[in-house]
């Protein structure tokens, strides 16, 4: 049997898959936690990571290794390879700001063309130039930049002392996030870099979807030299666990919200609600993201006082649209609508739907408007949806998956819980060992549950709506 290996380094843990690389059956896996918090030292990552391949008992075996890693984070380094600071997460809002900077320079519709997206914080084009700004010192040290996944490859392959920084790589799904790359022309757009930065700075040279990144330390890997493949950001990663194809999207319910889709071409929203990136395949993967989504479920828990199964259960106890109670979830700003100074309210309150049972129906009726807006969004883009695929933690919840159908208007797989970006990135390194131009064929765990879409319930979308407008920033 050949083995290989899938990292998921999230914002909350660092999870590791590994799998038969001809069946893709489970062997064993591993996991550990991430500190909390919007800025981390890169470090945690790699102590993180080192303890999830001990839970799993060691690499030892491994013929392929490749890392799905959360997107956007920004890891300055200076020219001897450390890292300057902590490095600032997608979900760090400091650099909103920044990127209403970037945007009063060139337009909405020039950065939409340029690379596919409109800067919101959450890009690190707009964290660089926050650092430009905030701390220029910092800045003028900086001499390369790299991503979360690609930092954990390099560091893989033996980091600066074993590759230099010419062994620093990551691919297109990655580097499409950057507000530096362009998915449309596939290359860097280093006077964005520059504008951002205020100076040069050394990149990740972008990999092909199935192109080696070098080979594993023999000392991290108990002596082997396993093949390094390209790595992706997490949602190429766990659209290739799904084997996501046009008209499907993905509906992650995460730490982050994110509707994602198959496209054959690059897309250009200046509207800046859809992110045109690339995938891992060699096509693209548009998409919409919200910062808040399961923590808008684990705050009506707490308020509420009940573990997510029993807020479930309420929910499904109060009528559809909660009589009237809104909730607007912007609890950590917003992404899409880029809103990050808005806060979240509760609207229509009165003494009769003010319930338990009501707060939490209007929790998860609120987190489904939210995605459905995305998915909204990428079809105003031109791009095809028509079924969506559940997945994420709070996928699992009871109220999610009934509720779901009715609300975003399709009729919604929830695949077999699995740790998607984990599993992607594990298919992904038996692509680059197989040297196949097709993907592994892998057989699945299990066929999805489908929901019909046969109750619908746009009045539930339609006050949302109209409550929604009525948040302003702050």
């Amino acid at each position: 049997m050949t083995l290989v290996a899938g990292v998921d380094s999230s914002t909350q843990s660092c999870k590791i898959v590994i799998r038969d690389a001809d069946t893709g059956e489970l062997v064993r896996s591993g996991r550990a936690r991430h500190p909390d918090g919007t800025e981390v030292h890169p470090r945690a990552w790699w102590e993180a990571l080192q303890t999830a391949v001990s839970d799993a008992g060691g690499l030892h075996d491994v013929a392929a290794l490749s890392v799905g890693g959360q997107q956007h984070g920004m890891i300055a380094l200076d020219s001897s390879g450390e890292v300057v600071r902590d490095a600032l997460l997608w979900n760090d809002t400091r650099s909103a700001g920044a990127a209403t900077d970037l945007i009063g320079e060139l337009d909405e519709q020039q950065w939409a063309d340029a690379i596919g997206s409109v800067p919101v914080a959450s890009l690190t084009v707009t964290k660089l130039r926050w650092l430009r700004d905030a701390e220029p010192a910092n800045a003028t040290r900086t001499h390369a930049v790299a991503l979360p996944h690609d930092w954990l490859t390099w560091q893989l392959a033996g980091g600066f002392a074993g590759t230099g920084f010419e062994g620093l790589v990551t691919d297109r799904s990655d580097a499409s996030g950057t507000g530096y790359w362009s998915p449309a022309s596939e290359g860097y757009r280093n006077d964005l870099l520059e504008r951002a930065l205020g100076h040069e700075a050394t990149v990740p040279r972008v990999l092909g979807p199935r192109e080696r990144a070098g080979t594993g330390t023999a000392g991290f890997f108990d002596g082997s030299s396993p093949i390094l493949g390209p790595g992706a950001g997490d949602n190429a990663a766990a659209a290739l666990a799904l084997a996501l194809k046009p008209g499907d999207v993905a509906v992650s319910i995460g730490t982050s919200g994110v509707v994602s889709a198959i496209a054959g071409s690059p897309t250009a929203d200046g509207s800046g609600l859809v992110t045109g990136f690339a995938d891992a395949t060699g096509r693209y993967l548009p998409l919409a993201c919200t910062l808040n989504a399961a923590r808008v479920l684990d705050w009506a828990a707490n308020l509420l006082g009940v573990d997510h199964e029993g807020l479930a259960k309420l929910a499904l106890q109060a009528p559809s649209g909660a009589e009237g109670l809104v909730l607007v979830p912007y609890f950590e700003g917003e992404r899409t609508p880029n809103r990050p100074r808005s806060t979240a309210s509760l609207h229509g309150m009165r003494l009769s739907n003010t319930t338990p049972a009501h707060i939490a129906r209007a929790a998860v009726e609120a987190l489904l408007c939210s995605l459905a807006d995305g998915i909204d969004a990428l079809r105003a883009a031109g791009v095809p949806v028509q079924r969506a695929f559940l997945i994420g933690g709070a996928a699992q919840s009871e109220a999610v998956q009934r509720l779901a159908p009715g609300i975003l208007g399709l009729d919604v797989l929830v695949p077999t819980p699995g740790e998607y970006v984990a599993d992607g990135a594990a298919r992904q390194a038996a692509w680059v060992l197989s040297g196949s131009q097709t993907l592994p064929q892998w057989s699945s765990s299990g066929e999805p549950t489908v929901l019909a879409a046969d109750q619908l319930t746009p009045q539930v979308r339609e006050q949302y709506a109209e409550v929604r407008e009525l948040t302003a920033e702050r």
